[in-house]
């Protein structure tokens, strides 16, 4: 008989919130009772899982002694004041935000990576996610890393509005509106935002930091060097919101310690666990954001091939659905190890 497991998800009206509803239906995870925990506003509301209506339950008020699993998803200060309360409880926390990821006793975690980490969740009862986009690249670079090593990343990244929640998206759609009926879309620039994202490129996700680059830019250096666990590999990150709905996308640069040829990376990476290589030379042989990496559970890589300015680099192109395997999907994988090795 196959055992089943107690589930709080903590932002469940969020986009991720949802996002995970949707994969823990998909995937069959072994659900014995779900709990879709939010703010007081969100009390009373109902979500749908499995043909169910579920009444969303204050957060801030629940019995984590109900849950073996709590997945995490309501912002860092939350995740700050309620994770270590759940996990003394005896629940264990998968962490959506940045509140744990570059503490040493927790565990960050992507499955394609480095799943034997799962096994630290007993440090603290906490495993911390990775931000989206560190986890699209580690994946499309874990196996190169393995086979020759990787000196350094030079990667820009596109990121979607998805990445900066439902206000954002509903934002674009404002600015976009505003633009092309009345030629201006400043008057909708959300609260906290410094430029409109509708029809361009903001070159600044997160607080600027005193070295110029900005916090979003730093996870990727510190995520990727504490995920595969080499505080020497170097990484150069310029992160960019563009306007689009769903999919982060990002163009990667790779300096690889002995030679690679791009035949011997499109072995590689066929044969990696999580990613899809489509790179051709006809129309349409890429992915992008919209017509592969939404909606999909998979990395995927293309437009391969050697860089004419280094002896030893590497091109890759690299997209993937940010809601799903940039965080719902790798939450829902580390659970599915969890239950299966550890609980």
């Amino acid at each position: 008989m196959t055992r089943t497991y107690d589930i709080a998800i903590a932002g469940a009206t969020g986009a991720v919130g949802e996002e995970l509803l949707k994969i823990l239906e998909e995937r069959s995870f072994p659900v014995r009772n779900l709990f879709p925990l939010a703010s007081e506003r969100s009390v009373g509301k109902v979500v749908n899982f499995r043909g169910e209506e579920l009444p969303i339950q204050s957060l801030y008020d629940f019995d984590f002694r109900k849950v073996q699993i709590g997945l995490f998803s309501a912002g860092g200060a939350v995740s700050k004041d309620i994770a270590p309360r759940a996990a003394k409880a005896g629940a264990v926390v998968i962490d959506n935000t940045s509140q744990y990821r570059y503490d040493e006793d927790i565990p960050l975690v992507v499955p394609e990576c480095n799943a034997s980490r799962i096994a630290d969740h007993t440090n603290r009862g906490i495993i911390a996610n990775p931000n989206c986009s560190t986890i699209q690249l580690v994946v499309a670079c874990k196996p190169i890393q393995d086979a020759i090593g990787i000196e350094r990343i030079n990667v820009s990244t596109y990121q979607s509005v998805s990445g900066a929640g439902r206000l954002s998206m509903e934002a674009l759609t404002q600015q976009s509106q505003a633009l092309l009926t009345k030629g201006n879309a400043t008057n909708n620039v959300q609260v906290g935002q410094e430029k409109p994202i509708a029809f361009n490129a903001v070159p600044k996700i997160g607080p600027l930091l005193d070295s110029g680059y900005t916090q979003e830019e730093m996870k990727m250096v510190w995520e990727t060097q504490k995920i595969f666990e080499d505080p020497d590999i170097r990484v150069n990150p310029t992160c960019v919101r563009i306007p689009v709905y769903l999919g982060h996308s990002e163009a990667v640069h790779i300096e690889t310690r002995t030679k690679l040829t791009v035949k011997e990376a499109h072995e590689l990476l066929s044969s990696a666990p999580g990613v899809t290589v489509l790179d051709g030379h006809g129309p349409g042989e890429y992915p992008t954001a919209t017509t592969e990496a939404a909606n999909s559970d998979d990395v995927f890589v293309g437009r391969i091939r050697e860089d004419i300015s280094h002896p030893r680099g590497l091109n890759l192109w690299v997209v993937s659905d940010n809601l799903r395997k940039g965080a719902a999907l790798n939450s829902v994988q580390i659970a599915e190890i969890l239950v299966k090795d550890y609980l």
